[in-house]
């Protein structure tokens, strides 16, 4: 996983690439009520869309596999090929505090005016903890692993807000701007470079 170059030259740095998959249908999810920490399954639709992201994963020599530890995110991870991935307690949804199996059109309902993006939720986590979490996702990431090499190819399982924030965040753009990136369930993504500038090069595959 190291670059070469020839004797006397500096050698091209490894720009890793985060591919992210959000976990397939479930029954909260169908239904639009706000899934945080709620460790619901897949449906028996959501284990179809699972088994779907196989060919936009395949071919691609991944380097490290993260997975949320919900199962709805490791069912995911597994029926997509990748029954090994790591856990990375990081990358929980958020949590919805008192919104949390609240339907969100009736939040809306309520009031108008709301979004989570800008008015966050009550008695939960706030926007800037899970983009503090999505940081750290990225760090490990784009960082020297344990022993010492450079990933080229990462993939996080995890699901929808966590990933959109860490979507802004790999752009270097504040969490909020994670509203602008719609996903949905089991779509792959792929967050890598235009030369060096942080850069989505696939949405929504």
């Amino acid at each position: 996983m190291s670059s070469t170059a020839e004797p006397g030259t500096t050698p091209e740095p490894i720009m890793p690439k985060l591919w992210l998959l959000r976990h397939g249908e479930t029954e909260w999810s169908r239904s639009g009520q706000y899934t945080g920490l709620t460790d619901l399954p897949l449906t028996a639709a959501g284990e179809e869309q699972a088994r779907s992201a196989v060919p936009a994963l395949a071919g691609v020599d991944f380097d490290l596999v993260l997975t949320s530890p919900l199962q709805r995110a490791r069912t995911t991870a597994a029926l997509a090929g990748f029954p090994d991935a790591l856990v990375e307690p990081a990358a929980v949804e958020w949590n919805y505090g008192d919104y949390e199996g609240i339907n969100s059109a009736d939040v809306r309902r309520d009031n108008p005016g709301y979004l989570i993006w800008n008015d966050g939720v009550p008695n939960g986590e706030t926007l800037q903890e899970v983009a503090a979490r999505a940081d750290s996702i990225i760090a490990r990431v784009q960082g020297p692993q344990p022993d010492g090499t450079t990933v080229r190819n990462a993939l996080l399982v995890a699901h929808g807000h966590f990933l959109r924030v860490m979507a802004a965040r790999w752009l270097e753009l504040d969490a909020r701007e994670g509203r602008h990136f719609l996903l949905g369930t089991a779509k792959v993504c792929m967050l890598g470079w235009d030369k060096k500038t942080p850069a989505i090069e696939a949405w929504g595959l």
